[in-house]
């Protein structure tokens, strides 16, 4: 199944290299091969960032630590993420839990992550194809892509 992508723009190469520069200044190192940074973009334009915190017991991924910086901050509309992890590896895809936090919290985000036609922006329902989505009223719900 192909997922529509679209082409990167200079924003989304403005917030991959804010989020290599804060993994690269936080590295755990050659060998903390786990270490992630992430950045996300308000709809305002302004760049929020996380690092993972990695721990064999499990930890939170950098997705989600920037997307707590960015509510903490006071931005709620988001329109992009990125993850990039240490050592020049470069934008990664985000996980299972974090694709599913942002389709619930923000469906409308693209995420910017490797694709066979290079690192290009998806947005998140599409990644999330087939869907449970989530609201506090009324918990989880099956995902209606007309909606």
């Amino acid at each position: 199944m192909s997922v529509p992508s679209r082409e990167l723009t200079p924003a989304d190469l403005e917030l991959i290299e804010f989020a290599r520069e804060i993994v690269d200044a936080n590295t755990d190192g050659e060998d903390g091969t786990y270490t992630m940074g992430a950045a996300v973009r308000g709809v305002d334009g302004r760049m929020y960032g996380g690092i993972n915190v990695y721990h064999f017991t499990g930890g939170p991924c950098a997705e989600l630590v920037a997307l707590g910086h960015a509510r903490a901050s006071g931005a709620r509309e988001l329109a992009t993420i990125v993850a990039v992890g240490n050592c020049g590896r470069g934008p990664v895809a985000p996980c299972g839990r974090d694709r599913q936090v942002l389709f619930d919290y923000h469906p409308g985000i693209r995420v910017v992550l490797p694709t066979p036609e290079g690192v290009r922006s998806v947005g998140i329902k599409d990644l999330m194809p087939l869907a449970y989505g989530w609201t506090k009223e009324h918990g989880a719900l099956p995902y209606d892509p007309r909606a």
